[in-house]
């Protein structure tokens, strides 16, 4: 089954993706990455794959495979 990974580093904070998520596998985090933004967690046992957070995210951080 595809799952999303994430290149953290290419965060910038928005939060579209924790909203869009069928599953609520994606989950703000305070933590922030090089440039200084809040990054996300994606839990891969809610995941199932549907790369809804790959089509919102403007910012290339999403990986479906």
């Amino acid at each position: 089954m595809a799952k999303a990974s994430t290149d953290t580093d290419l965060c910038k904070g928005c939060r579209l993706c924790v909203g869009i998520c069928p599953k609520h596998a994606i989950t703000a985090l305070d933590t922030v990455n090089k440039k200084g933004y809040k990054i996300i967690s994606v839990d891969q046992g809610l995941c199932i794959g549907c790369g809804l957070c790959y089509k919102i995210c403007t910012d290339n951080v999403f990986t479906v495979e």
